[in-house]
C-alpha cells in the first residue's frame, strides 16, 4: 500500500509540474498565420502585421511563467496582439487607398505628383502568410472578401476597439462573450461597438463590396499576361471593364475607365514598363503578379507588385504597388525572386 501511495504521489507531481511548466516558442508558433490575418486587419499593412505578430510573440515568450491557463493560449495571444496593434496605430495615420484621397485623374503624367510615405498607404499582404489552411468552398470566399484591399481599408475608418470587435465577431466567428473578455469590457459593451462599426461600413458600402471570381479567371488571367508582356494595350484594354481603376501607389493618383488607362499605359514614363516579364503570385485573395521591367545591366529587376480584381469576366480593378522603393523586402514577402535572368 505504501509503494502504490508513494507512485500515486509522484505521478501527482509529474501532473503539477507539466500544468505549471511554462509555454514554449513552440506553443506560440503554430498560431502565428492567423495571427498575422488578424493583425494586417487591425493595421491594414502587411509589414506592420509581421512586426506587430514578432512583437505579440516576444511578449508571450517572456510574460510565459505568467500565463495561469484561465484562458486558451490562443485567447491569450491575440490580447497580447490587440494591444500590439492598439499601441502601433496610435503613431500612424490612418491608411487609405488612393481612392479615398481625392478624384480620378485624367490620364497625364504631369498630373502623377510627389511619393507619399509608406504610412499613407493600406498595402498588400500574401495569402501564404495569413489564408487558413485547409479551407472548403465556403471558408474561401468568406476568407476573400475579409482580406480584400478594399474591405481592410473600410476597417481603417473604424476605431480601434471597435474594429478589433468587428474582425473577431464577424471575420474570425468568436463569441461576443469571448471578445468581452479579450477586450476587458461588458457583453452589451462589444455589442454596441459591432453595432457602431456595421453602421459605418454600411456608409461605405458602395467601396467594400469585394468582386466575385469564377472559373472563367483562369483564361482571362493568360490573356492579360501575353497582352502585358507583348505590351499590346489595344488588346489588353478590351479585357478591362469600362469603368475599371487603376492605382500606383505611393501616388495618390489613380485613374478611372478602360481608354484612360490604356492611353496611360502609353504615355512616355509608363511605357518603360514595355519588355516586362509578369511572375504569378497571390495578394488579399486576389491574383497578383509580381512585375520585372528589363534591366540596364541584364536580366530583370522588380518593378510592381500588381494586385487584380475581376467581375463578369472582366478586370475591374490594378492595383500596382511600386516595388523600386523596397524590393527587397516586398517580393521576397510574395515568394518572388529578385532578379530575372532571363
Amino acid at each position: 500500500m505504501a509503494h502504490v501511495a508513494l507512485e500515486a504521489v509522484s505521478l501527482a507531481c509529474i501532473a503539477v509540474d507539466v500544468r505549471e511548466a511554462p509555454l514554449a516558442q513552440s506553443d506560440l508558433e503554430p498560431f502565428r498565420r492567423e495571427l498575422t490575418g488578424y493583425c494586417y486587419r487591425m493595421l491594414g499593412s502587411g509589414f506592420e502585421a509581421e512586426d506587430a505578430v514578432q512583437e505579440a510573440m516576444l511578449r508571450a515568450w517572456r510574460n510565459a511563467e505568467g500565463f495561469e491557463g484561465r484562458s486558451s493560449v490562443r485567447s491569450w495571444l491575440y490580447r497580447i496582439a490587440t494591444n500590439v496593434c492598439i499601441d502601433m496605430h496610435r503613431q500612424v495615420q490612418r491608411r487609405a487607398r488612393p481612392m479615398e484621397m481625392g478624384a480620378a485623374s485624367p490620364p497625364e503624367e504631369s498630373l502623377l505628383g510627389p511619393m507619399l510615405p509608406k504610412a499613407t498607404w493600406v498595402t498588400p499582404v500574401s495569402d501564404a502568410s495569413v489564408a487558413p489552411e485547409g479551407m472548403d468552398p465556403a471558408e474561401i470566399a468568406q476568407y476573400r472578401e475579409s482580406i480584400r484591399l478594399a474591405f481592410v481599408t473600410a476597417l481603417q475608418h473604424l476605431p480601434a476597439r471597435q474594429r478589433a470587435a468587428l474582425i473577431l465577431c464577424e471575420v474570425l466567428r468568436w463569441q461576443v462573450a469571448e471578445v468581452a473578455e479579450l477586450l476587458d469590457t461588458s457583453v452589451p459593451a462589444v455589442n454596441s461597438a459591432l453595432q457602431r462599426a456595421r453602421t459605418t461600413l454600411r456608409s461605405l458600402r458602395s467601396e467594400t463590396q469585394p468582386e466575385s471570381l469564377d472559373g472563367a479567371d483562369a483564361e482571362l488571367l493568360k490573356r492579360y499576361v501575353d497582352a502585358f508582356e507583348r505590351y499590346d494595350i489595344e488588346r489588353l484594354v478590351t479585357l478591362l471593364r469600362e469603368d475599371a481603376i487603376q492605382s500606383m501607389p505611393p501616388f495618390a493618383m489613380w485613374i478611372q475607365g478602360a481608354s484612360n488607362i490604356g492611353r496611360w499605359m502609353i504615355q512616355p514614363g509608363p511605357s518603360g514598363c514595355r519588355g516586362s516579364l509578369l511572375v504569378p503570385t497571390s495578394a488579399n485573395g486576389c491574383p497578383a503578379f509580381g512585375q520585372y521591367r528589363p534591366d540596364p545591366a541584364g536580366g530583370h529587376s522588380p518593378w510592381a507588385l500588381q494586385v487584380l480584381e475581376f467581375s463578369e469576366g472582366k478586370i475591374t480593378g490594378m492595383v500596382f504597388f511600386l516595388a523600386f522603393l523596397d524590393p527587397k523586402r516586398l517580393f521576397p514577402e510574395f515568394g518572388l525572386p529578385l532578379h530575372l535572368d532571363v
